[in-house]
């Protein structure tokens, strides 16, 4: 039987629906099963369910500097402990964060490579594109941003001389998928120093800064530059923030918060933009619960949830790693810790917390990425690079490995399986686990173990899917 046409009978809301619901590493591997389904699941409609789908799922996202490599995991929110490896780069931890993409300003494709690369990543499925060559003796903070109206990424590179970025100085802005990417000039009408501190909300990159009066006087300020239109403005903060300030998305408002650790004394003070062009402050002050683990602990600011929690991280990795999460409504703070990937853990190394981390298919419609799997990568789920997608779309064309995975799938979903009954069922769960064992085995023919437990596991969410 033809799987690839049988599913031509399959509603295409149907297909889409199931698929929204696997996580993106696999989505990546359905799309090398034939051109139709390649395009069915790079469509913008499959793009925007998946996002909404995915979007009910947040995750903790961190990213650990440790011998000059970043390791990408992540944790269920909001309660879980478990931690889950996604990716490695062989880089310099110098980020910016924004929509689930991370830009890395230096990036070795191979170790031996002596010129680092400036990329675009998804820390999940490990996916990059390289950027164009900056200017030389170009280098500043880089902010990335994304524009919602006409659904671009734009990285910002703020040129700055002796840390300032002067209001006569060129900086460079560059859109992705741009088709041929070329960097902009963009200018900023007055001097400040960036800092690196910034957050991304509804269109607008903001970021801390310092600015001097005409005496000589540094104060505070957060710059606002909006992605779409490309202009700054900038907010005065005064008199309640300073360097270590923290930038967090509240509800969808800019806030800063300060956070306090003294003994058995924790206070936060979180200052909410009610009015952006008033620039009228809500301030908040919370003071922790006593709790002796909190006390062991050096902390700082991850994040707001999409529900109001703040979220604590620690700053480095421990053998006992703890998150915190702080419900301002009812003055409770729980600690959870996190367990899995011990090796990684037990050296002590810088951590950076992410909250409200998404996973995202904006990326496979923005970039052209150059790879699937980063160089040296060690995750224990399946990847493939695009010379293997190239093979395995053609061998998937000729049948051979469908007939290769009925080998070894026969009768596993069927036997005593009451509830896959009906022509509609039977083709939908052939045609997806079908398609997940042709990939599989074309990378790990031998793995049959693991093949029929990614079958089943893949069986019970269409089965839950079709029951909804």
């Amino acid at each position: 039987m033809n799987r690839v046409e049988n599913s031509d009978s399959i509603p295409t809301d149907l297909f889409l629906e199931i698929f929204s619901r696997l996580p993106a590493k696999s989505i990546g591997r359905f799309r090398c099963v034939s051109n139709q389904w390649r395009s069915m699941l790079h469509s913008p409609d499959f793009t925007d369910l998946f996002f909404t789908k995915s979007s009910a799922r947040p995750r903790l996202l961190f990213g650990v500097e440790q011998d000059g490599e970043c390791f990408f995991f992540s944790s269920p929110q909001p309660k879980s402990s478990s931690l889950d490896f996604h990716t490695k780069f062989v880089s310099e931890y110098s980020v910016s964060y924004c929509c689930g993409l991370i830009y890395l300003r230096n990036m070795w494709i191979q170790k031996e490579n002596k010129e680092a690369e400036r990329v675009i990543c998804n820390p999940i499925t490990g996916q990059y594109t390289i950027l164009p060559e900056l200017k030389a003796n170009l280098d500043g903070y880089s902010y990335l941003g994304f524009d919602p109206i006409d659904k671009q990424f734009k990285l910002l590179v703020m040129n700055t001389r002796g840390y300032i970025a002067n209001s006569e100085s060129v900086h460079q802005i560059l859109t992705l998928g741009s088709g041929n990417m070329k960097w902009r000039n963009v200018q900023c009408p007055f001097t400040h120093e960036p800092f690196h501190e910034r957050i991304y909300i509804n269109g607008v990159l903001y970021y801390l800064a310092q600015c001097f009066d005409v005496d000589g006087t540094s104060f505070y300020v957060i710059v606002c530059f909006d992605v779409r239109s490309e202009e700054f403005k900038f907010i005065d903060i005064r008199g309640f923030c300073y360097g270590a300030t923290k930038l967090v998305n509240y509800k969808g408002k800019l806030g800063a918060i300060n956070y306090y650790s003294g003994m058995r004394n924790l206070k936060l003070h979180m200052w909410v933009l009610e009015n952006v062009e008033k620039q009228e402050w809500l301030k908040f002050v919370y003071t922790f619960p006593d709790s002796e683990v909190v006390d062991s602990c050096d902390l700082c600011v991850a994040g707001v949830t999409a529900t109001g929690e703040i979220v604590l991280s620690m700053k480095f990795t421990s053998k006992r790693f703890y998150v915190f999460y702080f419900n301002p409504e009812r003055n409770t703070l729980q600690p959870v810790q996190i367990h899995g990937n011990n090796q990684v853990l037990e050296k002590k190394s810088r951590v950076f917390a992410f909250v409200d981390h998404v996973e995202d298919l904006k990326f496979d419609i923005m970039c052209a990425a150059t790879s699937i799997s980063p160089p040296e990568q060690t995750s224990t789920s399946t990847s493939i690079d695009h010379q293997n997608e190239k093979a395995i779309t053609e061998e998937v064309a000729n049948g051979s490995l469908y007939k290769e995975a009925d080998k070894v799938i026969s009768g596993r979903l069927f036997r005593g399986s009451g509830c896959l009954k009906g022509t509609a069922i039977t083709a939908v769960v052939v045609a997806a686990t079908g398609a997940v064992a042709a990939v599989f085995l074309s990378s790990n023919p031998e793995a049959t173990t693991e093949l029929i437990n990614l079958v089943d596991s893949y069986a019970n969410v269409i089965i839950t899917t079709l029951k909804n």
